[in-house]
């Protein structure tokens, strides 16, 4: 997906929320401003949103000296996921089609995105994602492309939202019998999920972890560790969780499915359909 000029003011809420969280020195977050201001002229808007986050959080980091500004909050929504993590798996194991409330669950933790909102109400964003009609359903392709698989890739999004897709990987391990690799950023970026959060909330139990090589808030397969690049070439299903991944994935010719919550204009006019509004899309 493009960079639209939408996204430019973005940047910046983006930039000067994630420098307040680095640093309460004003001075720096202005110079965090000033300098996401000469870096734009750069960005040529074919490229992708992520890849000018990437260069954002870059700055933030040197100049705010801060290696993981969001690291008190991660850990925060990460034991609260953890919290709720029973409740919801026991939600799926009564539902009458478990596979689908799986998915439902996993879609709900992709609202725990600091990148856009950093004031959620967890337990009621949950609650509304279960009983919430999907704007873009592709189901019967992704039970299709399920059961002809015997692995499949899951590529996380944020920090937190790795106990939701647990569920969704217990299902699909315990009662399908599938191999699953779950793929994390490989530094800190906003709250992404790292290795670290997905050892906390327990994947390493259902699925293999790997780093994708990204260091941004997407998936660049220009970064792409060899042993990611291996898995993806020949995966033959692969989940993609949350915007950062739909933006720099969305035009790649591979049976990926996208799994989100549409939290931005510009992502939800791009893929069809409202602001708050839950996708299951395939390519």
């Amino acid at each position: 997906m493009k960079t639209y000029l939408d996204c430019i003011p973005c940047f910046f809420r983006q930039g000067l929320e994630a420098a307040r969280m680095g640093t309460e020195d004003e001075e720096k977050q202005r110079k965090v401003l000033d300098e996401i201001a000469k870096e734009l002229p750069q960005i040529p808007l074919n490229s992708t949103p992520p890849e000018m986050g990437r260069k954002i959080h870059k700055i933030v980091r040197r100049i705010a000296g801060s290696s993981d500004p969001y690291k008190k909050t991660k850990d925060k929504y990460n034991k609260i996921a953890i919290r709720l993590y029973p409740k919801l798996r026991g939600r799926v194991e009564k539902a009458h089609d478990p596979l689908l409330m799986g998915i439902r669950v996993a879609i709900a933790g992709n609202i725990i995105d600091f990148g856009v909102n950093t004031h959620i109400d967890l337990e009621q964003e949950i609650e509304q994602i279960l009983k919430q009609d999907f704007a873009i359903f592709d189901y019967i392709s992704f039970k299709k492309a399920l059961e002809h698989t015997d692995e499949l890739l899951c590529i996380a999004d944020n920090s937190s939202e790795v106990a939701f897709d647990r569920i969704l990987i217990e299902l699909i391990t315990e009662k399908l019998n599938k191999k699953v690799i779950y793929v994390v950023r490989e530094k800190p970026i906003i709250n992404d999920a790292t290795i670290e959060d997905a050892l906390f909330c327990g994947i390493d139990k259902v699925a293999r972890i790997i780093s994708s090589g990204s260091d941004g808030p997407g998936t660049f397969l220009s970064l792409a560790t060899n042993e990611f690049r291996a898995y993806f070439n020949r995966a033959e299903l692969i989940i993609s969780k949350g915007q950062g991944n739909y933006e720099t994935l969305s035009e790649e010719d591979k049976p990926i499915f996208f799994l989100l919550k549409a939290k931005c204009p510009v992502i939800a006019k791009d893929l069809g359909c409202k602001v708050g509004d839950i996708v299951l899309r395939s390519l």
